[in-house]
């Protein structure tokens, strides 16, 4: 005798998949939201960034016709509730991700943009900028030593004739200025001596 259970479980397994998936309510809502604060370390704007595509991909319930009316999605309130209760520190997430970036030798300006693309608000990073500020030039030396530029390029880097010399440095400074350090001290570590000892006042 032939059975089509295998065909039957196929069938059922195809509707489930097309099925489209519930409407969002407030509940449904912040159990995403907690579940994404416990997988990432994340921030207000990313969070309500999150919820928002959340909300536009599956909808938001409707009030029943007899029923009370439905509260709209308030993602931005809702990620402010998680930071009020300590799940989303905004202040924390900017001084590591600087502190990181940083001690990988990109500069202020790529810090900023990291900074924006987080949702990082301005107190937040105006409440950080003289700590980063002040770790600019250890930055900038890490990046150059790390990509052997300036003082601390391999010997036959710096062996062309003058206009060979230029282009590299002048590629160089592209390149730090790219990785977010200011023009005037990218160009003030590419011209200094190789030396085993760099003082870092030198380009204050």
């Amino acid at each position: 005798m032939w059975h089509n259970d295998g065909v039957t479980q196929d069938r059922r397994r195809e509707r489930q998949e097309k099925r489209p998936p519930k409407p969002l309510d407030a509940a449904g809502l912040e159990g995403l939201a907690l579940r994404y604060v416990e997988r990432f370390a994340t921030t207000r704007g990313r969070l309500s960034d999150y919820l928002r595509r959340k909300v536009r991909e599956r909808g938001w319930v409707e009030a029943p016709e007899t029923g009370p009316a439905v509260p709209p999605a308030d993602p931005e309130g809702l990620a402010q509730r998680l930071a009020d209760l300590g799940y989303i520190d905004d202040r924390g997430f900017a001084e590591a991700r600087a502190t990181a970036m940083q001690r990988r030798g990109l500069g202020a300006r790529r810090v900023a943009g990291a900074f924006r693309e987080a949702g990082i608000d301005e107190a937040d990073a105006d409440a950080l900028a003289p700590e980063i500020a002040a770790r600019d030039v250890d930055a900038a030396l890490a990046y150059a030593k790390r990509k052997r530029l300036g003082p601390f390029a391999r010997s036959e880097n710096s062996d062309g004739g003058g206009a060979e010399n230029r282009a590299l440095r002048q590629k160089q400074l592209s390149a730090m200025v790219r990785a977010g350090h200011g023009f005037d001290l990218a160009r003030k570590i590419l011209a200094a001596s190789p030396s085993e000892t760099i003082d870092t006042t030198d380009f204050d």
